[in-house]
């Protein structure tokens, strides 16, 4: 079998600056047989693991089936095993309080929505939001965590297209949740599929990925429907924020964007068909991180590192040290 393409294209000399001099690929764990590297891409910085959601498969009786797994990275080496949970059928995740914030799609008995997941063996979950004033989502996709505490995230209609979940009952929006008020409220609509989700790094801007581009029933797709990045601005009003100035940021070339991050530059980057492209604030296309097979998702580790996740195999990907993810901002080590 021939080794996957992967590179680095340039489409604008500031990229450089985010790659450095010396970008490297390296491949950490393959298992061709299960698309065990799908979503999600939480890491945990004390303990050095990496969590991430497989992509569906059929299991031994023929049902659609996934599973989480949990990645340990020691001193260049990698081990995965699954880790055992209640959830139905996870996606998205989060860093949240001392363990981990699930996008929960539910199923045809189950509502869903959002869980906590403590990184502990046996790995108890709590429910932290499981409808819209009694009304169910329709299968919670990616999630985000502001600094002031409230929970974001994108539903769209995902789990209906793959008969996973009923009807949807709600459009297909972005939410938001505040825990000290317990307070959920629908910011955002309008869109085909919302799906990945992130804030600029001082959270004045929210942006959001639309892959209306592919039907995830049978897979089809359509080159006149989204593969779109909006960006909204953060306006508080009567102490609440809104969603205003919606805009298209950016069309993205490489098809069907899906998670999304940004930088401490505020550098965009979202994992497509073709890899992880990434604009500048401005929405200039700068280059891409080609990954034969595309990239679902992906999480900024340490400095200057990306995890990013390709179904049946996950890859480190190293950048500039300066590189640094706006979500955990976690620089370059310092030995005394």
């Amino acid at each position: 079998m021939a080794a996957p393409v992967v590179g680095f294209h340039v489409c604008h000399a500031a990229f450089s600056k985010i790659t450095g001099p010396d970008p490297r690929i390296s491949l950490c764990l393959e298992e061709p047989r299960l698309p065990l590297y799908h979503e999600a891409g939480v890491f945990i910085q004390s303990t050095g693991e990496y969590f991430v959601t497989s992509n569906l498969f059929p299991d031994e009786t023929g049902k659609l089936a996934m599973v989480f797994s949990k990645i340990k990275i020691t001193d260049g080496s990698y081990a995965c095993e699954r880790v055992p949970t209640e959830m139905s059928i996870g996606n998205g995740g989060v860093n949240y309080k001392d363990g981990i914030l699930w996008c929960d799609y539910g199923s045809h008995t189950e509502v869903g929505g959002l869980v906590y997941m403590s990184i502990k063996p046996p790995y108890p979950i709590e429910p932290i939001v499981e409808t819209f004033h009694g009304v169910p989502f329709n299968s919670v996709n990616d999630v985000v965590v502001a600094e002031d505490g409230a929970i974001w995230w994108t539903d769209p209609i995902y789990g209906y297209e793959q008969g996973l979940r009923p009807p949807p009952q709600l459009p297909a929006q972005v939410y938001r949740y505040d825990p000290s008020t317990k307070s959920v409220r629908a910011m955002a609509d309008g869109f085909d599929r919302p799906n990945g989700i992130c804030f600029s790094p001082e959270e004045k801007i929210v942006y959001v990925t639309d892959t209306g581009f592919v039907h995830h029933g049978d897979r089809s797709m359509d080159p006149t429907r989204a593969s779109t990045i909006y960006a909204f601005d953060v306006m508080i009003t009567a102490g609440q924020p809104f969603l205003v100035n919606r805009r298209l940021f950016a069309f993205a070339e490489g098809r069907a964007p899906d998670g999304i991050k940004c930088d401490i530059e505020g550098n965009v980057y979202s994992g497509c068909r073709d890899g992880i492209n990434v604009w500048s604030p401005g929405g200039v296309l700068l280059g891409k991180i080609l990954i034969e097979g595309g990239c679902c998702n992906f999480s900024f580790c340490r400095a200057g590192e990306i995890m990013a996740m390709n179904q049946t195999r996950l890859w480190r990907i190293q950048l500039a040290e300066t590189t640094i993810g706006a979500l955990l901002r976690i620089g370059p080590s310092r030995q005394p």
